[in-house]
């Protein structure tokens, strides 16, 4: 579980770089997380997308995979990326669920690469290219 001090360190880290943006609910503006598409290399045509959905209540009804639709739809069409990559931590099943619903695939994994919770954990790469998502999408 990420805590909400380390996420705001995150936030504030990744204001420098690349595109951030607020998930929230249509109805009435409650925040739900954000997402962003950052360390974006416009030669090489590539990005990696990061996502954090905050409550556990807003979590496993679809909000993240939606989010995930609409800015890998931005970054390959608006932004003509042809790879965005995201990193995820091993543990994390939600997530990488998430994550292959929406087309993602596992390409790497950094072993036992980070010490959580008492343990050592993997850290999955995950990716998916332009032809792929609109292929399944």
């Amino acid at each position: 579980m990420i805590s909400l001090n380390n996420e705001q360190k995150t936030l504030e880290s990744l204001t420098s770089d690349g595109q951030h943006y607020a998930i929230v609910m249509y109805d009435d503006d409650t925040l739900l997380g954000n997402i962003s598409l950052h360390e974006i290399d416009n030669i090489s045509r590539r990005a990696s997308v990061g996502l954090f959905i905050g409550e556990q209540e807003h979590r496993n009804k679809g909000y993240g995979s939606e989010a995930l639709r609409l800015i890998l739809d931005y970054g390959f069409k608006t932004l003509n990326l042809h790879n965005i990559m995201l990193l995820v931590h091993s543990d994390n099943d939600l997530g990488i669920y998430c994550y292959k619903k929406v087309g993602f695939r596992e390409f790497g994994r950094r072993r036992e690469a980070k010490f959580k919770d008492g343990q050592y954990i993997d850290v999955v790469y995950m990716d998916i290219l332009s032809s792929e998502f609109y292929h399944i999408n």
